[in-house]
């Protein structure tokens, strides 16, 4: 175990981009963590003049917003807020698409079926398009956007492990597992889904940065939650001085660009680790 650990590391490691994806990542988190320490009152305080650019005053280095707020306040509260928007929804979508794929493939048959047109149904939508309706329909807040950006992102999990555990169906291992009288249920956990994990993991890492844009996409329409100071919420904030102050669009932007490639990076690097194809490159 401890040798293949080992060697997980240096495959990782060897993928430059990926260990700068890492890097960029632990600046978020360290923006997030950082955020109650240096700005213990918030990110609401009208702190100063609205409109100030950055630079223009050395109590605000990233500027103010339209409203007088500290950009810099505002951009470390939105690191955990759309961090926590992108781990929840991620965690949501990848329990259920992996409950619906194992247990397609799995079970085969008319429960296959059923399965996979309950997932289509989910995919004849365009993602972004569900979300602005799901969440249109109730109250914009952060669980309503959690709940809907999940409902859009599980399907191509769903397909993705029910794939894995077709495949893995018919090995004498698990024949052997069910002619020792195994449940079903142990069956999927101990034999099968260890085996099915690498798609799962990177799949789970890349839905993380989608799950940020599209928070980011629906709060630039209106539909974030007014009460949780994301990186969305600071762009949609700015739209209406576009013009005269982008850098109020721009700096939680350039945060959302920084955020999703360095997990688009990661997860490159975890597929190359963990791909049994690349282990003799």
């Amino acid at each position: 175990m401890k040798d293949r650990r080992n060697s997980f590391l240096r495959r990782f490691l060897r993928h430059r981009m990926a260990v700068a994806g890492i890097v960029i990542l632990l600046i978020i988190v360290g923006m997030a963590a950082s955020a109650s320490i240096f700005y213990p009152q918030g990110p609401w305080k009208l702190a100063g003049r609205p409109l100030l650019w950055p630079g223009d005053n050395g109590r605000f280095p990233l500027g103010t917003d339209f409203l007088g707020r500290d950009l810099l306040a505002a951009l470390l509260y939105g690191a955990q807020v759309s961090l926590f928007i992108g781990l929840a929804a991620t965690l949501v979508a990848t329990l259920l698409g992996t409950f619906v794929g194992a247990t397609a493939g799995y079970f085969g048959g008319a429960v296959d079926r059923a399965m996979m047109g309950f997932t289509e149904v989910f995919q004849t939508i365009p993602p972004f398009v569900l979300a602005v309706v799901v969440v249109a329909a109730f109250q914009p807040t952060l669980t309503t956007i959690i709940v809907a950006i999940s409902l859009v992102s599980w399907p191509p999990l769903a397909r993705l492990v029910r794939a894995q555990f077709l495949q893995l169906m018919p090995a004498e291992f698990i024949q052997a597992a069910t002619l020792m009288g195994m449940s079903h249920a142990r069956i999927i956990l101990t034999q099968l889904l260890p085996n099915a994990v690498t798609p799962i993991v990177v799949s789970g890492s890349l839905m993380i940065a989608s799950a940020i844009l599209l928070e980011a996409g629906l709060s630039f329409l209106g539909l974030g939650d007014p009460n949780a100071m994301s990186w969305g919420y600071i762009i949609a904030g700015g739209r209406e001085v576009l013009r005269t102050d982008w850098y109020i669009t721009a700096l939680p932007g350039f945060a959302v660009l920084a955020a999703v490639l360095a997990i688009n990076l990661v997860g490159e690097g975890l597929n190359d680790a963990l791909n049994p194809r690349s282990r003799n490159r």
